[in-house]
């Protein structure tokens, strides 16, 4: 058994994430190996072109199994930064690892490169703040392959109480950006910490409010129980490309939120874009239950993360 390296693994999930560890590395000068999933066959914890990096402390961000393989990926990273020699390592079906068992059953191929193209790095960690797609190419002894990277989806949260707070929660411990709006100050208080920015105070009923995170990697929710605030809000964000769009409540409330969008003027169109109740799982009491029905509705309806090319 070969002897396995020791350090921490931080288990970040999105490219983007990656990326932007990657180039904190770059302005201090610092080297990483870049870790990128390849070639899936059968079962696997991550998608293809997934991405992981291993400093030259030997820390490794981003994972490419589910723990099983891991610590050895980390192993080859850091053999690969003190070589400076580009590998691609096989592990399950095919492996020269008999010892390494994939339990989901296949094969993955994962790229190591001690030196990669750093310029491209900066450059799509920069595309993807400005929350367009980013592509990046790998070179491989058999040929070049690519995959394009979506930014983070967003969660954009209107709403008030103790759903509204267990939603952000949820919401940030699944990996969105948040950003949220509220008339309630103590909500607003309580949930500022979970932000991308200061959550906006809704402060009237027909506030304008700028809906300019409402991108198409976003999904926008209300989550009111006194659904006055709801018609501006919903009205601002169907003009928008967001591509989901819930409500709170029951189906005789939706029903009424319908009916008031549409005498403001709300095209049927723009109405079937508007779902509720909100959550996969119906009649929920408990406020995190509700918290996560609502958000693994989202989920349910997310546009693929990456594209192989």
């Amino acid at each position: 058994m070969r002897k396995q390296v020791s350090e921490n693994i931080a288990y970040v999930e999105h490219p983007s994430d990656v990326l932007a560890h990657a180039t904190g590395l770059i302005a201090q000068g610092r080297g990483f190996a870049l870790i990128t999933s390849v070639a899936i066959e059968g079962g696997a914890a991550r998608e293809v072109g997934s991405l992981a990096l291993v400093d030259d402390s030997g820390a490794m961000v981003g994972y490419l199994s589910n723990g099983c393989i891991d610590k050895d990926i980390q192993f080859h990273a850091t053999e690969a930064l003190q070589s400076g020699t580009k590998r691609v390592v096989r592990y399950g079906n095919g492996s020269q690892f008999l010892d390494l068992k994939l339990p989901c059953g296949g094969a993955l191929e994962v790229l190591i490169d001690p030196a990669p193209d750093t310029e491209a790095l900066t450059a799509a960690h920069e595309t993807l703040v400005a929350r367009q797609p980013a592509t990046l190419r790998f070179e491989r002894s058999e040929g070049a392959i690519s995959f394009t990277y979506t930014p983070k989806m967003r969660l954009v949260l209107a709403g008030r109480g103790a759903v509204f707070r267990a939603t952000a929660e949820v919401g940030k411990s699944a990996g969105f950006q948040i950003f949220l709006l509220s008339p309630d100050e103590d909500d607003i208080a309580a949930t500022a910490a979970l932000c991308e920015q200061r959550p906006v105070h809704l402060t009237s009923l027909g506030q304008g409010v700028p809906m300019a995170e409402l991108d198409e990697h976003s999904a926008f929710l209300t989550l009111f129980h006194d659904h006055d605030w709801e018609p501006e809000l919903l009205r601002a964000a169907v003009q928008t490309p967001t591509s989901f769009i819930g409500c709170l409540g029951s189906q005789r409330t939706h029903a009424a939120r319908l009916d008031r969008l549409a005498t403001l003027g709300v095209s049927a169109t723009d109405l079937a874009r508007v779902r509720g109740p909100i959550g996969l799982v119906p009649s929920l009491r408990e406020a995190p239950l509700i918290a996560l029905s609502a958000i693994a509705e989202v989920v349910s309806a997310l546009p693929a993360g990456i594209r192989g090319v």
